[in-house]
């Protein structure tokens, strides 16, 4: 399904940042669009970006279960910074939180949450009666394997050691007769 994405551009807080960029809404079924303004008040600015495919997968019905029964259903805008004009580019659109946090994780990209229209809401939970199958839930069991009989970090057992192995190491000095009895 298309999903356009509107994104408003205001006036930035800092004087680092001259502009602030946030997608604030999506709109279900949008034709095509480059960057188009749909709305001016006074610096704000709303443009419809892009409009990019919202795929729906039959693995990932598990998330979208989890965001349709969320607080407030979200679409996640996926934008990431390029140089040039406009600044940022839209990436992906996407109705799975999990992907999304996928997407959080490089620091660098821009993710958005924005609220699910209903028209969005029906489509995916059509789309999760027709593909979501229930997983039942197995309990892992632990292996009878003794792992507590090595002990590991007490040094290489072939060399014989006259003194305590979590000892620093010391530099040698050439009158010290603890070292000298040691050789």
């Amino acid at each position: 399904m298309p999903v356009g994405v509107v994104v408003r551009r205001l006036p930035g807080v800092t004087r680092w940042a001259r502009w602030s960029w946030k997608a604030v809404a999506v709109l279900p079924g949008a034709g095509q669009a480059d960057w188009k303004v749909l709305r001016e008040e006074g610096d704000a600015v709303e443009y419809h970006a892009a409009t990019h495919v919202m795929s729906l997968h039959a693995g990932e019905t598990e998330a979208y279960i989890h965001n349709l029964t969320a607080q407030e259903p979200s679409i996640y805008v996926i934008m990431r910074h390029r140089a040039g004009c406009p600044p940022l580019e839209v990436v992906l659109v996407t109705a799975s939180p999990y992907e999304a946090q996928d997407y959080t994780d490089n620091g660098e990209d821009l993710v958005e949450r924005v609220p699910m229209p209903e028209s969005l809401r029906g489509v995916i939970a059509d789309f999760i009666d027709r593909h979501h199958v229930e997983e039942p839930f197995v309990k892992r069991r632990r292996d009878k394997a003794r792992v507590d009989r090595v002990e590991d970090g007490r040094g290489d057992p072939r060399i014989a050691q006259t003194t305590d192995v979590y000892r620093a190491p010391r530099r040698r000095d050439e009158g010290d007769p603890t070292l000298e009895a040691a050789e």
